[in-house]
């Protein structure tokens, strides 16, 4: 008897089908490269199709993951990649439910970006976000300088605010029961963002000035965090009474290379209690498998949020020292592992590739509860060739027949 996409999905979560590859193909959770990367692929002699997303996971028979909400880049609407072309200032709204402020829907009550100044090599502007940043010319889609932020006091925060109103009408689809009945129908398991304590503040306020804020006024940043849980939870109620979802899905990047940037006591102190309202929600509508992205050394941080009912990480990157087998010798069916294919090894080369592969993918398709893809989106210096080769030992390690490319 076949299996849904769905209920496989859920039971390579619940460690029911161990040795079942399952590679996905989501912006923010694998097996996704760099928009720089297709456009190197087809002039290695890449498909020139494989600049849209789905015909990229088609390719490399990965498995789709919808997500609800949008997100700025439109890949997840099968547009070009990157189609926006960032520096410009233009977004892309692909109809799903707005937990931000990057929409592009005028009824969201985002910034209105603008262009602030240009020259030979760079360009700067107000982001919908409301960040200042200086892109280059010639990297659009690499990661900005950060000029300037929307938060920087009580008075910033208690004017931005207004636009985090759950219920603006332009979080969601105009015609609801249309895009019910559409998500509903879909065969694919379905993810929603539920969104951020740390990392959006972050985006608004500025990494240096949060840090500090901890420390200076500690009442403010409980009240940020405070409405952003009621943001979270009122867009849940309205989406999930009506959705059935598999995965609701975190995003933080609140590590770097050594640890997390805040002790764990503050995060026991100000996020968990919060974590722990938003998951209880979850499941009281049967959402089991939550999902949290975190780049850098998660491994203080794993206990609490397991502690706080987040089972499901990504990326594990192997420069900032994650070490999955041990992890999962340690967390046993706690956790659920993403990620963990160190991408430099990709670009290494074949004999780079399968020494990385062999050292952790066996072990952990064996286990169950595996989610493999690169440490992150997959960079332009990984050849195709490289790519292929990739994508094929991880199906001869499952067993399953090599691809043609």
């Amino acid at each position: 008897m076949s299996i849904s996409p769905k209920q496989r999905f859920l039971d390579v979560c619940h460690f029911k089908r161990p040795g079942d590859l399952y590679m996905l193909s989501t912006f923010v959770q694998g097996n996704i490269p760099w928009a720089e990367t297709p456009p190197k692929w087809i002039e290695q002699g890449a498909p020139k199709e494989m600049v849209k997303l789905s015909f990229f996971a088609d390719y490399f028979q990965f498995q789709h993951v919808p997500w609800l909400t949008e997100i700025r880049s439109g890949v997840n609407a099968g547009m070009d990649w990157w189609e926006e072309e960032t520096y410009r200032g233009r977004t892309v709204n692909i109809h799903g439910i707005e937990m931000g402020l990057d929409s592009g829907d005028p009824t969201v009550p985002n910034f209105k970006p603008k262009f602030i100044s240009e020259d030979e090599r760079t360009v700067t502007l107000l982001r919908a976000s409301g960040q200042t940043i200086r892109y280059l010319k010639s990297d659009p889609t690499g990661m900005p300088m950060f000029l300037d932020w929307p938060i920087k006091d009580r008075a910033t925060w208690n004017e931005f605010k207004k636009r985090l109103d759950p219920h603006t009408p332009g979080r969601y689809p105009a015609d609801w029961k249309a895009y019910v009945q559409k998500m509903n129908s879909k065969s694919e398991p379905l993810s929603l963002a539920v969104g951020s304590f740390f990392g959006f503040l972050r985006d608004w306020v500025g990494m240096e000035r949060l840090l500090y804020m901890f420390y200076d006024d500690p009442v403010l940043v409980e009240d940020m965090m405070e409405h952003m849980l009621y943001m979270e939870t009122e867009v849940i109620k309205h989406t999930l009474k009506d959705i059935k979802v598999q995965q609701a899905t975190f995003w933080e990047d609140m590590c770097y290379k050594s640890g997390p940037m805040i002790s764990p006591a503050m995060v026991r102190k100000f996020m968990m209690p919060r974590y722990k309202k938003v998951t209880d929600l979850l499941h009281s509508y049967g959402v089991d498998v939550v999902y949290l992205d975190c780049d850098g050394n998660v491994s203080e941080l794993i206990p609490l949020w397991l502690e706080s009912g987040i089972n499901l990480l990504w990326p594990f990157e192997i420069a900032a020292g994650n070490d999955p087998v041990a992890l999962r010798k340690e967390y046993g069916k706690d956790l659920i592992i993403s990620g963990t294919i160190d991408k430099r090894a990709l670009v290494k080369g074949k004999a780079a590739i399968k020494e990385e592969v062999m050292s952790k993918v066996p072990f952990l398709l064996k286990q169950g509860g595996y989610l493999p893809s690169a440490d992150h989106l997959v960079p332009p210096d990984v050849t195709f060739e490289n790519y292929c080769y990739f994508v094929n030992l991880m199906r001869e390690v499952a067993g399953l027949e090599k691809l043609s490319f």
